[in-house]
């Protein structure tokens, strides 16, 4: 069994930083593309970055979290982290992680964590 648990969220003033962390764990045989969303409240969920596999691994962000959200990956850990700086309050929402992993029955599937918290007070 394959699971995401992210951690790092929290409460933080408005131009402040947080990491958000999210660790795979279980059968993994590899991690493809690793990602982050974000869902606030009584809107659909959002995406915020992307980041493929690979010695150079390519990202991809929403054009409202551009030059200030960081997405990078540690592959030994089999973990994506979501830099957050200059946080605004229109970026509270809980953020969810997703990976596309190959377990070791060569399964492949698309897993989602539980969801972290993030609030920006203003």
């Amino acid at each position: 069994q394959v699971q995401l648990v992210e951690s790092g969220g929290g409460l933080v003033q408005a131009g402040g930083s947080l990491r958000l962390s999210c660790a795979a764990s279980g059968s993994i045989f590899s991690i493809n593309r690793m990602a982050w969303y974000r869902q606030a409240p009584g809107k659909q969920r959002e995406f915020v970055a992307d980041i493929t596999s690979g010695g150079s691994s390519s990202t991809n962000y929403a054009d409202s979290v551009k030059g200030r959200f960081t997405i990078s990956r540690d592959n030994a850990k089999n973990t994506v982290y979501l830099q957050m700086n200059s946080l605004k309050p229109e970026d509270t929402a809980v953020y969810y992680c997703t990976a596309g992993i190959v377990d070791h029955d060569s399964r492949s599937k698309n897993y989602w964590g539980q969801g972290t918290q993030v609030t920006v007070s203003s």
